[in-house]
This record gives C-alpha cells, structure tokens and sequence, in this order.
C-alpha cells in the first residue's frame, strides 16, 4: 500500500518500484489523500481547467485513473480537500475544511479503515518532513505513521474493520542529493544541460540533512510504465519538462534503482534490502491456500 497527498504524487515517487511488484503478481493499492483539486495548471502545454476546484477536482479523477493503468495498481481515495500550498511572508492560513487542518484521529480513521480491509503487509509513505514542505506531505505522512500504528489494535478505531497489522514501514526516497548528484554529473559528462545544478546547490546551502536509505529496488524495467504515468498527469507534468529532464540512456546507465527508508519493522531486517518484503514469510504466488495476519499473497 503506497499513500500519497494527491493525484501524481504515485507516479514522481516510487512508481517503478510499484509498476515492478504489481507485474510480478503483487497486489498494489494506491491510497489518495485529497483530490489535488487546490493544484495549479503547471504544464503550460495544457491550457486553462475551467470549472474552479470541481473543474480541476473532476479533471485530476480522470488523470488518476490513467496512472494507476499505466502502472498497473489499484487506487483509492480518501477523499479529502487539497489544502493548497500557501505562499508569502507570512504565510496565509490554511482553507478550512482542508486536509491539513483535519483532527488527526478523524484523517487516519478513512485510512485506517482501508488498511484493514485491504489487509497490505508494507505500506509506503513520506518521512515526517513530507518530503517538501507542503502541508499535505506533512499530513500524509502522519495519517500514515497512525493507521500503520493504530490498525492493528482492536481498542483503537473501533467500527473500523477488524485488526489488521502491517508489518513493514517505508519512506520513499525519491529526491536524494545522491541521486541528484549523480544525475547531474551524467547529464554534464554527457554534454547535456542538468537542471540539477540550482537545486544541489540549495539544499546544500540549507544544510538539509540526507535521510538514510535502507532499501533500494531494482527497477530500471519499469521506467517506461513510471514515464506513462507521469504523462497521465497532463495538468502537472510536462512531458518536456523537469520530470522527462533526464535522458533516459543516462538514467539507465546511472541510477537504475528507487530507494526508501525502512521506518519501522514487526519482522526481523537485515539491512541493506534489495525488496520491501524481506524478512516477510508469505506464501506462493498463485497458492489457494488460505491467508492468516503473517502469509498471503504480498501486499
């Protein structure tokens, strides 16, 4: 189970490695917070979505939708409100009635209820920075930290669906400065142009900490289903833009794997991994033997 703030947010962090398990005969469910209805235009190419925020709530259903074909995973919304991301000093407030300004416990209990019926053994997310700063990263990551927490507990989230208790954890790592600064030097060896260079710069300025990664999965086949997803979001990305940035030849002959951050574990790990279910005991694929809480087809 991979939980994300909005729509697109599936196919810019962790797509291939979803793409690859869902191929091998993984179940793979795509859990969306809000509806991105709050989001700009940002492909220029694209035009203008009429209709104010149910225009562009209806529109980002649709590109959704051809996302999670491309790369082969169910998906689910949760169906809360894009809280937007606020910009000026200082800050303006929040919209009310908006995803980051909902009660923890009230935000998790729609997740919660899913990670019981769906019933996932790894579930993936942002660290607790959200990855950005963006106030429905931030709360992405705690509705998950809660539900992967709180699901299992059958004093908690009463009503809820019976007890179901994941058993690994993992941030996605898309945006390392490793990766960055790998990328980079690629595209410059290559005697290409990097859009790299600004950022690599600013985040050391920042002296933003790099997180640790744990985890990296091999999924350089995948690639071309984690491009059609990106595509698929034509209000968001540019299929000229910063995600297509990176000839893909250098990509593949660079970087062909995506990494995470093993947060929290109920089975024994030996790191690093090279799949997010090691350690995990499940049963064949194709097996008709019944599930219990530690055997069944990967989820």
């Amino acid at each position: 189970m991979a939980v994300h703030a909005h729509p697109d947010d599936e196919s810019s962090k962790g797509a291939a490695t979803t793409a690859r398990y869902a191929a091998e005969g993984v179940e793979v469910l795509v859990v969306t917070c809000t509806g991105g209805e709050r989001g700009d235009v940002l492909n220029e190419r694209y035009g203008e979505v009429p209709g104010g925020i149910e225009g562009m709530r209806e529109v980002r259903r649709h590109e959704m939708a051809a996302a999670a074909a491309a790369l082969g995973v169910q998906q689910r919304w949760l169906g809360f409100v894009d809280s937007g991301l606020p910009e000026g000093d200082p800050l303006p407030p929040l919209p009310e009635g908006c995803f980051a300004l909902v009660g923890l416990e009230d935000a998790s209990a729609p997740l919660v209820e899913v990670v019981r019926e769906f019933r996932p053994h790894v579930m993936t997310t942002y660290d607790p920075t959200g990855g950005y700063p963006h106030p429905d990263h931030v709360m992405c990551h705690r509705v998950a930290a809660e539900a992967f927490a709180a699901a299992g507990d059958p004093e908690r989230y009463r009503g809820h669906g019976e007890p179901w208790a994941p058993l690994k954890l993992y941030y996605n790592h898309g945006f390392s400065l490793a990766r960055l600064r790998a990328m980079h030097e690629a595209i410059l060896e290559a005697g290409g142009e990097s859009p790299f260079g600004d950022w690599i710069e600013s985040r050391q300025a920042r002296e933003i900490p790099e997180r640790e990664v744990t985890t990296r999965i091999e999924c350089a086949a995948y690639f071309d289903r984690r491009d059609a997803a990106l595509r698929a979001h034509a209000t968001q990305i540019d299929p000229e833009g910063f995600f297509f940035a990176v000839p893909r030849e250098v990509e593949l002959a660079h970087w062909t794997t995506e990494e995470y951050e093993l947060a929290e574990s109920r089975v024994p790990v030996t790191l690093p991994e090279h799949d997010l279910f090691a350690g995990i005991a499940v049963q064949p694929l194709g097996s008709l033997a019944p599930a219990d809480e530690t055997t069944g087809t990967d989820r």
